[in-house]
């Protein structure tokens, strides 16, 4: 009731078209008025937010019909939730308690084509591929290498180097320009022509597209 009530108080830019009590009404809903975003909690009932995802995700690439956007939200503190929830190709996720305005910075980032995704839900994910990378991965968790053909061929023809990969770290670790001069003892200058780099070789738009498509494809280690 308070997400309902805080978006119909941004009517100037935002239009609630309709929700749905669970999983399978959202997807009918989804299908039929085919909106710009939609706002999947991950813990409906029937089947969860990360099935919904899959589902819609699917059927969008059969049809090519429209491209509704899904904002995932979920719990920070459950390591297979978020993971599972990374991997259903959702385009942006935010963790449950976030504010306000926040969710709305979020939800029309989304609507605009591009990523939002928590700090929290990043950290957890680079977690997941560190440990992947020295053969702790738990049984339990997820694969998160979800690029599509197009995103796997751009990388290949334009592979980041041994320092913008560096970089891409610190930006998936959520430092800034600055911290990231001062951690690899660059010049400030240094750090934005990587970062300029490493968002033209990953074909995004800023830094937190940036951090979604690395976690995606697992440059971070």
């Amino acid at each position: 009731m308070g997400l309902r009530t805080a978006l119909q108080q941004e009517a100037d830019s935002i239009e609630l078209i309709e929700e749905a009590a669970n999983g399978t009404d959202g997807l009918r809903l989804l299908t039929t008025l085919k909106p710009d975003v939609a706002i999947v909690d991950i813990g409906l009932p029937d089947i969860d937010g990360i099935e919904l995802t899959r589902k819609l995700k699917q059927f969008q690439s059969e049809t090519a019909e429209f491209q509704t956007k899904v904002l995932i939200l979920t719990m920070h503190d459950d390591e297979l939730e978020v993971l599972s929830a990374f991997a259903a190709g959702a385009d942006s996720y935010c963790i449950k308690n976030i504010h306000i305005q926040q969710l709305l910075e979020a939800i029309k980032t989304t609507a605009e084509g591009q990523s939002w995704i928590d700090p929290a839900i990043a950290e957890i994910v680079l977690q997941h591929i560190r440990q992947s990378d020295v053969g702790s991965q738990p049984q339990s968790t997820v694969s998160i290498n979800a690029l599509t053909s197009e995103e796997e061929a751009i990388l290949q023809a334009y592979p980041l180097t041994e320092r913008e990969l560096d970089v891409l770290e610190l930006i998936v670790g959520g430092y800034s320009n600055n911290q990231i001069a001062e951690k690899l003892y660059i010049s400030l200058g240094t750090v934005k022509t990587h970062v300029r780099n490493i968002l033209d070789k990953l074909s995004v738009s800023d830094r937190t597209e940036a951090a979604v498509r690395a976690l995606r494809a697992g440059l971070v280690k």
